[in-house]
């Protein structure tokens, strides 16, 4: 009797078990929904640009150095007389939130959202450029900035360094027909890039591309005597993020 018992409730078992399964294969599969997608993660330049201690720490410290060669060039020529040409973009103005923006869009630059940029006047400060340029008027030099924005945004490019605390003596932004610096460079020697600005004994240059030093280009990577002035006269920030360097073949 009771083996006839046990063995009827095995097969109710069996039976029910059977009937549950069957019914969850024809039941509708519960959808879970995607977990929202984030931005996409910055590239390692643009995050070591935005967030290291390393980077700020380079800005400064080339500017430092700017400045205390300074100090020994200045006293030898007459106040007034003398300059200093720096570059704007990641040299004096700090674009990185516009890279951060492109990025998030998983784009890179195009030229309507760059001068919507410009235009927006939003641009922050390379750590170190604001003092800099304020230790040069105090000694009595001129600040110029020789950059390649666009003419058409020259006035606005004024005025997002009169807002960050840049008082520059001249902007010359690039012409149409061409990139190249150094004729701009011959103008503010000769007296002839602004109106009131005389002859100018350039003592400095500052830039994060190889091209906003006189005559140098790409090809001085392969010539060391070309760093001689480098220290001394030229000083150069990083850049990782862009720049001409982005054309050069790997060896």
């Amino acid at each position: 009797m009771m083996s006839n018992m046990n063995s009827l409730i095995v097969r109710r078992f069996l039976v029910a078990a059977v009937s549950a399964a069957a019914l969850a294969a024809c039941a509708p599969a519960v959808r879970t929904a995607p977990a929202p997608a984030g931005p996409p993660a910055l590239s390692l330049a643009l995050r070591w640009m935005r967030r290291s201690a390393e980077y700020r720490a380079a800005t400064r410290q080339t500017y430092r150095l700017a400045e205390q060669r300074l100090n020994e060039l200045a006293p030898a020529v007459e106040r007034g007389r003398w300059g200093v040409i720096l570059d704007a973009d990641e040299t004096v103005l700090d674009n990185s939130e516009y890279a951060v923006r492109r990025e998030s869009l998983d784009s890179g630059y195009t030229e309507a959202s760059w001068t919507a940029w410009v235009k927006e006047e939003a641009a922050g400060t390379v750590p170190g450029a604001v003092a800099f340029t304020r230790r040069v008027q105090a000694l009595g030099g001129r600040v110029v900035i020789v950059t390649n924005r666009a003419d058409a945004v020259c006035g606005e490019t004024r005025a997002t360094l009169r807002k960050v605390g840049v008082e520059a003596d001249a902007v010359l932004c690039q012409a149409a027909d061409t990139s190249d610096k150094n004729p701009r460079f011959l103008r503010v020697e000769r007296g002839t890039a602004a109106p009131g600005l005389p002859p100018l004994a350039v003592l400095e240059w500052v830039g994060d591309n190889i091209q906003d030093f006189p005559r140098l280009t790409q090809a001085a990577r392969g010539d060391t005597t070309t760093y001689a002035l480098f220290g001394r006269r030229y000083f150069v920030l990083p850049n990782p993020d862009y720049g001409s360097w982005q054309a050069n073949r790997m060896p």
